[in-house]
C-alpha cells in the first residue's frame, strides 16, 4: 500500500529541509568547476521546483502530483533558459526551443568528456548541474514527503558527491558538514509519527543538536583519526588529481563544440639560438632577448605570428639581423585541415609519405624544398625540441621552411607540409630544426596572384549548405573594394578581427541552421575556430585556396632560457595560397583578445608593437575523446553572467523571483484557506484535526491514550462539563473515526476511508460537541436568570 503523504504545514517544512539538503550537497561539486554562477543558477532552479512541489502537495492528496508538477516546471524552466534563441528571452516553450535546449545539453556532455579539473563554468556544462540538482531535489522530496522514508534520500544526495570523491577533487569540510547535517535534519523530521504530540519540540531540539554534533566531530575528528597509526593503511586509487594522460589535439573540429578546459601540461620545450653566431653566443649575451622574452604577457594576447620584428628606429642593420628567438620562428604547426562538410573539419592521412634528407628544407613552397638553408635567403634560427605530455603523430614544425632531425619511423606530406610518424610521439623526443625565415611583408604579397596547390580542388571546395550563397555574397560585399587577392583576404581578416562586429566567446550558441558558419556570421560569437573557419571559407568563395592550420603558439621562456608550451596555447588559423610565396598564415581573431597580426597581415604595421608574446588557446583532448573543437585561449577573466551568450540573465532573474514570491504568497494563502476549511487527506489526519478543534471545547486527551481510550475520555469529560452525553449520530462518527485510525496505524491493510466519510465524521463530532456545549450554556444562562 502507498503511504499517506505529508500534508499541512509539516509538509511545506520537509520540503524546506529537502531544498536546504540539495544545497548543501551541491556543494560538492565546488572542487570540480570554477566560478559560482553555476552554484547560484542550480540553486534558484532548486527553489523554484521545491517551491512547486510543496504548493502543489498543499492543493492535492496524490503522492506523485507534487513530484510531476515539480519535474513539468524543470522541464519547461530548462528549455526556457537554455533554448531561447541567441539574445532574446524566451517565455514560452516550442519545439525549436526544445531543439536548442537539447544541443545544449549535448553540448555539455562533450564538454565534461573533454575538460580538466576544473571545468569551466560555461552555459552547457551549467545546464547539466541545473539538471542534476533537480533531479536529486524531487527524488529527496518523494522520499521525505511521498513515500515518507526519509533515510531513502542519502542515495540521491551522494549521488552528487560521486563526481567528487571519484575525480579525486572532493569539496572542503564545509560541503561535509552542511550536507552530514541536512540530512540528518531529514532523518530527525521523520523519526517521529505524525499524531505523537507530547514532548515533540523537545525531541526536534535534541536531534537537531545531535545532527550538528556528529557532522562536526565528522569533520574535526576524522583528519586525526585518519592519520593515527592502523588507519588508511590500505590506500584506494586516485582518479583526476591532475590533467588525465597525455594531450592529443584534435584533428576533427566541430564549429558546434564550445570551448572545453584546456590543460596545463607541458607538452613541448625547446631552445632557439642563432645558429650564425657560434656557440657560445648565448653564453656570451644571456640576456640579450630576455627583456623581450620575459616581458608581461597579457593573458588576452594571442598571435605571435609576427615573422621576423623590424622596429623602425633599429635602423638596416637591425632589419637585416633580427632578435632571433621564438617570436621569430613563430607557432610550431602539428596538421593542416582542408576537408569541411558545413559543420565539422576532418582529415585523412596521406599514404604519399617520402624520407628527407636532414640538412636540406623541407616546405610548402616547392622552389625552396630540397635545398640547403642560406643566411642570403632569410634569418637562421636553431631549433632544439623536447617533447612533454603530448601524445601526437605529427610533428609540430615552424611554419616556415625548416631542415628537420629526428629519430624513428617518420615520413614527409609534401602536400601538407607535415612529417607524420608511425607511432605517436613520446614524453622525451627529441627534435631539432634549422628555420629559415623569410623577410616577408605586406608588399610582397600585394602584388601576388593567387596561386595553384597540388590538389587545388580540395583548397577550394566550399561546402553546398543552404547558406553557400549568402557566404559568397557578404564575402564578396566585404571585398568589394580591394584589389587583388592579398586585400581581399585582408579586407577579411580586418572586418572579423573587429570588436564592433565579433565578440571573443568560448560559448557557442546553438544552431540556428544547418550551415555552421553561417550561424556563426549571423550570432557573431565564437572562438578561434569559427573564426579561422569562417575567414578560410570566405576566401574560397573568392576562389583562394585556404586551409586551417593546427599547432600550438611560442612558449614562454623560463629561467633556463628554454621556451615552454601548454596545452593552453595550443591555437587554429586560416593559411591562404599566394603564387611565389606559398601557404601564408593570417589571424582573423578579434585583436582584443589575440594581439597584432602576423607583420605581412598587419595593416597598421608599421605601428604595432613586435615585442607581443601571444597567448592563445586550442582544445587538446584526450585520446579516445569525444571529439572537440580547437579553440583559442579565454578571456583573461571568466565570461560574467552578463556576457551570456544566450540569454539576458536579468530578465529572467526578476521573473525567476517575482514568479517564486507568487508561489509562496500563493502558498501561504492555501495554507491560511485549509486551516479555515481543513479537509482531511487519512484517517490520521482527521483524528490530528479533531483533536485540534475538540481543545478548543477544552476535551483533550494525552499521547498515550489509545483511539478507544480517547474516545471514552472525550465521552467523559463532555458530560462532566456540560451534563449532556455525546451520543447518536456524534458518538458514531467518533468511533467510527476511532477504529479507522486504529486500522491505519496498526491493521497490515487498512480498509480504504473515502476522505469526504473522514470530514463527514468529524463534522458530526464537532456538531455533537458543539451542541452538548450550547445546552449547557443555556441552562446556566436560565438558572442565571431566575435567580
Amino acid at each position: 500500500m502507498t503511504p499517506t503523504p505529508e500534508q499541512g504545514a509539516r509538509a511545506w517544512l520537509g520540503a524546506a529541509l529537502g531544498v536546504l539538503a540539495t544545497w548543501a550537497a551541491l556543494l560538492a561539486l565546488s572542487g570540480l568547476i570554477v566560478g559560482t554562477r553555476w552554484l547560484v543558477v542550480a540553486g534558484a532552479a532548486v527553489l523554484v521546483v521545491g517551491a512547486t512541489t510543496a504548493l502543489t502537495r498543499a492543493l492535492t492528496r496524490r503522492w506523485w502530483v507534487p513530484t510531476a508538477a515539480g519535474a513539468a516546471v524543470a522541464v519547461v524552466g530548462l528549455v526556457l533558459r537554455y533554448g531561447a534563441p541567441p539574445g532574446r528571452p524566451q517565455f514560452l516553450p516550442d519545439l525549436d526551443a526544445l531543439r536548442r535546449a537539447w544541443a545544449t545539453a549535448q553540448q555539455g556532455v562533450a564538454v565534461v568528456n573533454d575538460s580538466f579539473v576544473p571545468m569551466p563554468d560555461v552555459r552547457p556544462g551549467e545546464m547539466l548541474v541545473v539538471v542534476g540538482a533537480v533531479a536529486v531535489l524531487l527524488l529527496v522530496d518523494a522520499a521525505v514527503l511521498a513515500l515518507r522514508v526519509p533515510a531513502l534520500a542519502g542515495a540521491p544526495l551522494l549521488a552528487l558527491w560521486v563526481p567528487a570523491v571519484v575525480l579525486g577533487f572532493p569539496a572542503g569540510a564545509a560541503a561535509v558538514f552542511w550536507t552530514a547535517t541536512a540530512y540528518l535534519a531529514l532523518l530527525a523530521y521523520g523519526a517521529a509519527p505524525l499524531h505523537v504530540h507530547v514532548g515533540r519540540a523537545r525531541r526536534a531540539v535534541v536531534a537537531a543538536v545531535t545532527a550538528a554534533a556528529l557532522a562536526g566531530l565528522t569533520v574535526v575528528a576524522g583528519p586525526p583519526l585518519m592519520d593515527a597509526p592502523g588507519w588508511a593503511s590500505v590506500s584506494l586509487p586516485t582518479f583526476g588529481s591532475g590533467a588525465v594522460g597525455p594531450l592529443e589535439l584534435s584533428d576533427d573540429l566541430d564549429l558546434r563544440d564550445s570551448l572545453g578546459q584546456r590543460s596545463g601540461q607541458v607538452v613541448l620545450t625547446y631552445r632557439v639560438v642563432d645558429p650564425t653566431a657560434g656557440p657560445d653566443a648565448a653564453a656570451d649575451d644571456p640576456g640579450a632577448d630576455d627583456d623581450a622574452a620575459a616581458a608581461p604577457v597579457p593573458e588576452d594576447a594571442d598571435d605571435d605570428a609576427t615573422g621576423p620584428p623590424v622596429p623602425e628606429e633599429a635602423g638596416d642593420d637591425a632589419a637585416a639581423a633580427p632578435a632571433v628567438d621564438a617570436r621569430l620562428v613563430g607557432p610550431l604547426r602539428a596538421f593542416t585541415l582542408a576537408t569541411f562538410d558545413g559543420r565539422l573539419w576532418e582529415r585523412t592521412d596521406s599514404d604519399r609519405l617520402t624520407d628527407w634528407d636532414p640538412a636540406l628544407l623541407l616546405s610548402s613552397d616547392p622552389a625552396l624544398r630540397g635545398v640547403p638553408p642560406s643566411p642570403e635567403a632569410g634569418t637562421l634560427a636553431q631549433v632544439d625540441v623536447s617533447v612533454g605530455a603530448l601524445r601526437e603523430r605529427r610533428l609540430p614544425l615552424s611554419t616556415f621552411a625548416r631542415t628537420l632531425t629526428v629519430e624513428g619511423a617518420w615520413g614527409y606530406d609534401q602536400q601538407r607540409d607535415e612529417v607524420v610518424g608511425e607511432r605517436a610521439t613520446r614524453e622525451g623526443l627529441t627534435y631539432a630544426m634549422q628555420v629559415q625565415v623569410p623577410s616577408l611583408s605586406a608588399a610582397d604579397l600585394r602584388g601576388a596572384e593567387v596561386g595553384v596547390p597540388e590538389d587545388a580542388e580540395l583548397y577550394t571546395a566550399v561546402p553546398a549548405t543552404q547558406h553557400r550563397d549568402d557566404i559568397a555574397a557578404l564575402a564578396a560585399e566585404l571585398t568589394a573594394d580591394a584589389q587583388g587577392p592579398y586585400e581581399q583576404a585582408l579586407a577579411l581578416q580586418t572586418w572579423l578581427r573587429s570588436i564592433a562586429n565579433f565578440t571573443y566567446d568560448t560559448r557557442v550558441p546553438p544552431a540556428r541552421s544547418s550551415d555552421a558558419v553561417w550561424d556563426f556570421l549571423e550570432d557573431r560569437r565564437g572562438y578561434c575556430v569559427q573564426f579561422a573557419t569562417a575567414m578560410a571559407i570566405m576566401a574560397r568563395t573568392l576562389d583562394i585556396p585556404s586551409r586551417v592550420g593546427v599547432g600550438f603558439l611560442p612558449g614562454e621562456r623560463n629561467r633556463d632560457g628554454e621556451y615552454v608550451v601548454t596545452g593552453r596555447l595550443a591555437h587554429a588559423w586560416p593559411e591562404l595560397y599566394f603564387d611565389g610565396q606559398g601557404w601564408v598564415r593570417f589571424e582573423p581573431t578579434p585583436a582584443s583578445q589575440t594581439g597584432p597580426p602576423p607583420v605581412w597581415a598587419d595593416p597598421f604595421a608599421a605601428t604595432t608593437a613586435t615585442d607581443q608574446v601571444p597567448e592563445d588557446d586550442l582544445d587538446a583532448v584526450e585520446p579516445g575523446a569525444a571529439p572537440s573543437a580547437a579553440p583559442t585561449a579565454q578571456p583573461s577573466t571568466p565570461p560574467s553572467a552578463a556576457d551570456d551568450a544566450s540569454t539576458p540573465w536579468v530578465p529572467v532573474a526578476v521573473g525567476t523571483a517575482v514568479g517564486t514570491v507568487l508561489l509562496l504568497g500563493a502558498g501561504a494563502l492555501v495554507l491560511v484557506a485549509r486551516r479555515r476549511r481543513a479537509s482531511a487527506a487519512s484517517p490520521e489526519h482527521a483524528w490530528t484535526l479533531l483533536r485540534r478543534e475538540l481543545a478548543r471545547a477544552d476535551l483533550r486527551w494525552s499521547d498515550s491514550d489509545s483511539p478507544r481510550a480517547a474516545v471514552r475520555r472525550v465521552r467523559t469529560t463532555l458530560e462532566e462539563r456540560t451534563g449532556v452525553p455525546l451520543a447518536g449520530a456524534p458518538l458514531a462518527a467518533l468511533e467510527h473515526l476511532a477504529t479507522a485510525v486504529e486500522q491505519a496505524r496498526y491493521a497490515p491493510s487498512p480498509a480504504p476511508v473515502r476522505p469526504g466519510e473522514l470530514d463527514a465524521w468529524r463534522l458530526a463530532v464537532r456538531a455533537g460537541v458543539d451542541e452538548a456545549v450550547a445546552s449547557s450554556t443555556a441552562r446556566r444562562r436560565e438558572q442565571v436568570t431566575a435567580r
